[in-house]
């Protein structure tokens, strides 16, 4: 049995409505990711959170719109930019379902975002904690938050059964 003080009760409970929200969040960035494999593109999807709503959301089109810079999150936070009128996006939670490049974390760090949510580890690419983490690094003008790991198994699922189709082909 755990016992806890009422200010513990209230901070458990505040923790774990937030891995809620997140997590509810996280499956409308998966909704994206498989819409991009319904496209042919890799399954990666994001979205965008403004004062606890959803103000823009992509998937990887770099194939379809043969575009390198493309990728899910960069392609979210421009069309937050648009909808917000202002290219400092602070007070936004980029929620995506693989460890963003150093492209897309770059792109954070300029953006001014608060928080940043990923599914997945990129062991090949990771920019916010595999193989760098930019977010935060002392050297750049601004840090942001970082929860990994939320939904990690259902992001690289998708991303595994996409290559392994692939490869079949």
């Amino acid at each position: 049995m755990i016992v806890m003080n009422a200010s513990d009760a209230h901070e458990f409970d505040q923790a774990a409505s937030a891995h809620e929200r997140d997590e509810a969040f996280m499956r409308e960035a998966l909704k994206e990711a498989r819409q991009a494999a319904v496209e042919a593109e890799v399954p990666i999807g994001a979205v965008v959170v403004h004062n606890g709503e959803i103000i823009s959301r992509a998937h990887n089109r770099r194939e379809t719109d043969a575009n390198p810079s493309a990728h899910a999150e960069f392609t979210a936070m421009l069309e937050a930019a648009r909808k917000l009128g202002r290219w400092r996006l602070s007070g936004c939670t980029v929620y995506v379902t693989l460890e963003p490049c150093a492209m897309c974390a770059g792109l954070m760090v300029n953006a001014r975002i608060d928080r940043c949510v990923y599914g997945a580890a990129d062991p090949k690419g990771g920019a916010l904690g595999t193989l760098y983490d930019l977010s935060c690094d002392e050297r750049l003008n601004h840090s942001f938050d970082l929860t990994a790991g939320v939904m990690a198994e259902e992001s690289a699922e998708l991303l595994r059964s996409f290559f392994k189709e692939r490869r079949k082909r």
